[in-house]
């Protein structure tokens, strides 16, 4: 009965992560970084901080100051066109999470 516990938990942590995902030409989800959550590639530097930056009243222009030589402009407007199309474009994320709910 032990050697069957100890198995379970051996393939327990053996468990793959789930694979890198390149979600455009800047950002990237890898499971490995930042646990998963989307960063300007080849950084560890999230999204997420982009959106907070920008309710702050900041410029998307000037975010990537605050990480000179590695987010550009270019990311920057990258991770705004993902952010309108996961919340506007029918069929999508958003468009499953709220059905059921009106």
């Amino acid at each position: 009965m032990k050697a069957g516990a100890l198995a379970s938990e051996r393939r327990l942590k053996t468990v793959r992560p789930a694979a890198r995902a390149e979600l455009g030409r800047y950002i990237v989800a890898d499971p490995l970084i930042c646990h998963g959550k989307p960063t300007f590639k080849g950084t560890r530097v999230m999204v997420w901080q982009l959106f907070e930056h920008l309710a702050l009243g900041e410029a998307p222009e000037d975010f990537p100051k605050h990480f000179p030589g590695r987010v550009t402009l270019a990311a920057v407007q990258e991770a705004l066109e993902l952010g309108r199309d996961f919340f506007s474009e029918p069929g999508q994320r958003w468009d499953r999470l709220t059905r059921g709910h009106e």
